[in-house]
């Protein structure tokens, strides 16, 4: 008994102890309430855009993208959210297969919706 009450064991135990808590901590800090697409690896979190004019026959136009660079279902609302940012668009964006479908109330330029895909922090894949 005499040696556990020993000071150098007790630093030691002290130090094994801090190290544990502050691992732990860290761990559960990491993966509670983060996602892994905002503000890392070049992608920014974007504003959330609510389309107020849902109706599909008021979008005469459409496209569909493929999306690289997303891992999860919150880098799809940010690319989401990049899309219907833009003026006379509503874009739906799927994770599980990476398609951004675009619905617009004028022409289509792909350069500007893969400008603002990339903008996010995404990338368009062409076929």
């Amino acid at each position: 008994m005499e040696d556990l009450l020993n000071p150098a064991n007790i630093i030691v135990l002290a130090v094994i102890a801090a190290g544990l808590f502050f691992g732990f901590r860290r761990i559960v800090a990491s993966n509670h309430g983060k996602c892994c697409c905002g503000d890392g690896a070049g992608r920014k979190k974007v504003k959330r855009v609510a389309v107020a004019d849902t109706d599909v026959s008021h979008y005469p136009y459409s496209d569909e993208l493929l999306i690289g660079g997303m891992s999860c279902g919150g880098c799809a609302q940010n690319v989401t959210n990049a899309l219907n940012a833009l003026d006379g668009i509503w874009a739906t964006v799927t994770y599980t297969d990476h398609t951004a479908c675009i619905r617009s109330k004028n022409p289509i330029d792909r350069e500007v919706l893969e400008a603002a895909v990339r903008d996010a922090g995404y990338y368009v894949i062409k076929p």
